[in-house]
């Protein structure tokens, strides 16, 4: 494609590198990536993606921006308390760059429509903040043979990892999720909000590359961060020959198992 001479002076830190040049950025421009949740984890991602040039962004959230969000989700505003987050995020994109087209999706991501919202996407973005809906989008992910970029937060910890067709899934890792109230979330334990920030960013960043094609994917891998000890460590994650999804005798074939997810901020 031919750029403006707006759009060069844009992208001109994109095209100077090697990895990415012109053709990676033409390449962002005609791409597509759908956030769940526009929320802590959400925030970043979805801005560093539209900053980058990305050029349709999906974001899917039923909830409307609380006070209480703005600790970390930093795509919103005060002044836009009470608004559909998806609407306060597509403002933000508008004001960041007018390349990018937003798609916002103001439901509850279920078994019912998980799929078909999905196929219009090349990379998807889990920034969920719950197990229903973290095991959902992966099976969907997986069923319509989508790469998964996840991460999750609490407290002072993150973790981020790449699911690909033909790797290993969420459920090699998690069978299944575990009971609820098992397992506090942010609205009972906390969480700095910074660190949203820090994974949201390095989410952003393998979704690029995933978009790209460009250096070591984390498919297979898992990366967890403890930030009170500024500590990151990678852990092997091998496909599991016995995971109902994607081992050798998959018994999860479609979303029928799924349930009602709760909502998907972080």
């Amino acid at each position: 494609m031919d750029f403006t001479e707006e759009q060069i002076h844009r992208y001109a830190r994109h095209i100077i590198l090697p990895e990415v040049g012109g053709i990676g950025q033409a390449r962002l421009l005609g791409s597509s990536a759908l956030v769940i949740g526009a929320g802590g984890l959400g925030s970043p991602v979805i801005l560093y993606l539209a900053a980058a040039g990305v050029g349709t962004i999906g974001v899917i959230d039923d909830d409307d921006v609380e006070l209480s969000n703005l600790q970390r989700q930093i795509i919103h505003r005060t002044s836009g308390v009470g608004t559909p987050k998806v609407a306060s995020a597509a403002s933000a994109v508008a004001d960041i760059n007018p390349d990018v087209r937003v798609v916002p999706i103001r439901a509850r991501l279920d078994r019912d429509n998980a799929r078909h919202i999905f196929r219009d996407f090349q990379v998807i973005a889990d920034g969920s903040d719950n197990f229903p809906t973290r095991f959902l989008v992966n099976d969907a992910a997986r069923l319509e043979g989508k790469t998964l970029v996840s991460a999750a937060i609490l407290r002072f910890d993150g973790q981020l990892a790449t699911y690909k067709p033909g790797g290993p899934c969420y459920r090699c890792i998690y069978r299944e999720a575990p009971p609820e109230g098992h397992v506090p979330t942010c609205s009972s334990a906390g969480v700095l909000g910074a660190i949203a920030g820090t994974m949201g960013a390095m989410q952003a960043t393998e979704v690029i590359k995933e978009l790209l094609g460009i250096g070591e994917s984390l498919s297979g891998k898992l990366v967890i961060y403890d930030a009170l000890s500024v500590a990151f460590r990678t852990v092997r994650v091998p496909r599991d020959p016995g995971c109902p999804l994607c081992g050798d005798h998959p018994t999860i074939t479609d979303l029928s198992g799924h349930g009602t997810t709760a909502n998907v901020c972080g």
